[in-house]
């Protein structure tokens, strides 16, 4: 099987099946973190298994007789799994246009191998049996480091799809129980990562839920029945809204602080509060309360020092950030609004944010420490942040309110914690300098320095942690240990 178009062709199946594979499986789709996706993961397992096969045998090996039957057995239940496969993704996700176009071209791409393959097939069934060892070159070490690549793959997703039952979050209305009656809350920044868990316990916990996203699409994932709004003027005067939970904003750490990207973080923080204070000067009964998205930049890099709510802040780019969205939102004060300013850490969970895109290297031993290591990284669970916001919404707290876990780390613990959750090393360091170089003040903000914060007006007011310690948090994140979460009886256990 010397023929150099065929092999071309195996070469760009390969490409296009490590693309659809880093980009949309790991990448936009992340289905090794999705239980919905467990039946899809196991058919990946399996059909990469056999492509391992497939691999190595074209790789090293010319089979006769009853082995091609074999070869030519196991081609063909690779085209039922794949069958299968499309049929699985239709019913359970959304699959991207990227990845629909992708499958079409690996489709066809493969028909194309198996047409040329063909004839060598059937010109070996008719010898007797036997493997006959070969070598095709460089073909053939391409096709080994393929079938080891696939067969790496195949393994993980066989795993993740053993613990895909253990990823389940609580049911959401636990999250919404401190909200009595029946309220109506107005969400802004609901289709992201703590939004659309925010909505979901809303939804769950029976209260009326108004959505606003630019775009209807990005709402379809988000728990019904909710309205939607496109702008907040479709919003009457007389519309009855007793909380208002502001989370839009541009996301930070997407990509490097050019001046126009600083603008955007900033003006899409600003111009967003400022619409909604304009909203509630409108409204015929004002809302009793706005809790205003804001983060723990707000203190700026502090190095070691323990920081509450009275901290003064220090001067960087996410200071500058905070204290605008904080200072527009407190506008809102003079129409009689309580308002409350999150002071976000950094929210882990699988289903996004920091840690989602920390799992995949991590899995695969690539996880390391960030510079020194020594950086404070302020954290807290998905869940544990929307029942704050729940609580900052039934409660009379107001003024700034630090949404972190009692127990803060450094980047070294927390590099320990989520390789031992995963159960892989984590030997590597990322220098500082590299990552100075690449991304400037990025890197030196959301990298490497941080703040040591606790959350001190929580605690005071009686908020209790489902997920106080860390090790714990991952554990549960991860389906590595108890899903159930663990409420702490005393919330004084800051470090």
């Amino acid at each position: 099987m010397d023929d150099p178009i065929l092999w071309t062709l195996i070469a760009i199946q390969v490409v296009m099946g490590a693309f659809d594979t880093l980009v949309h499986h790991e990448g936009t789709e992340r289905l090794a973190w999705r239980p919905s996706q467990r039946q899809e993961l196991r058919l990946h397992g399996v059909r990469n298994f056999f492509y391992m096969v497939i691999f190595l045998c074209f790789a090293w090996l010319e089979p006769r007789g009853v082995f091609t039957m074999i070869l030519t057995g196991i081609l063909v239940v690779e085209v039922l799994i794949t069958l299968w496969d499309f049929v699985e993704e239709d019913l359970t996700r959304k699959l991207p246009a990227t990845e629909r176009v992708n499958h079409t071209l690996l489709a066809l791409n493969y028909g194309a191998i198996l047409a040329l393959a063909a004839p060598y097939l059937l010109e070996w069934a008719r010898m007797e049996t036997a493997l006959i060892p070969t070598s095709y070159g460089w073909w053939s070490v391409m096709a080994t480091l393929s079938a080891l690549g696939v067969g790496l793959f195949s393994a993980r997703d066989l795993l993740a799809a053993g613990r895909s039952d253990r990823l389940a979050r609580p049911d959401p209305a636990k999250l919404a129980t401190d909200l009595p009656g029946r309220q109506n809350v107005l969400i802004t920044g609901a289709t992201g990562f703590i939004g659309a868990r925010l909505t979901a316990a809303l939804v769950a916990g029976g209260h009326r839920v108004t959505v606003l996203t630019r775009t209807k699409a990005k709402a379809d994932d988000l728990a019904h029945p909710i309205r939607i709004v496109t702008d907040l003027a479709q919003i009457p005067d007389d519309e009855p809204i007793d909380s208002i939970i502001n989370l839009a904003g541009d996301p930070v750490a997407s990509a490097p602080w050019t001046t126009r990207k600083r603008a955007r973080i900033i003006g899409s923080r600003v111009d967003m509060t400022r619409e909604i204070v304009a909203l509630i000067d409108r409204l015929a009964v004002k809302p009793k309360v706005l809790v205003n998205g804001s983060a723990i930049g707000w203190y700026g890099l502090r190095g070691d020092e323990k920081l509450t709510e009275d901290a003064a802040p220090q001067d960087c780019f996410t200071r500058q950030v905070c204290a605008r969205w904080e200072a527009t939102a407190e506008t809102a004060q003079a129409h009689g609004v309580r308002v409350v300013a999150l002071r976000i850490g950094l929210v882990l969970g699988v289903e996004g944010g920091m840690l989602a895109k920390f799992l995949t290297p991590f899995e695969f031993g690539l996880g390391g420490v960030i510079g020194d290591g020594k950086q404070w990284m302020s954290w807290i669970d998905l869940d544990d942040v929307v029942r704050m916001i729940v609580f900052a919404v039934a409660t009379d707290i107001q003024g700034p309110l630090n949404a972190t876990a009692p127990n803060p780390v450094t980047n070294a613990d927390f590099t320990k914690a989520v390789a031992g959750a995963l159960h892989r090393p984590a030997v590597l360091r990322f220098p500082a300098a590299i990552l100075r170089a690449g991304l400037g003040d990025l890197a030196e903000e959301t990298m490497l320095s941080g703040q040591r914060v606790v959350p001190a007006r929580a605690q005071a007011a009686g908020f209790t942690f489902w997920h106080p310690d860390l090790d714990r948090a991952l554990q549960q994140m991860t389906g590595a240990g108890d899903t159930r979460a663990t409420v702490v009886s005393q919330p004084q256990n800051a470090s």
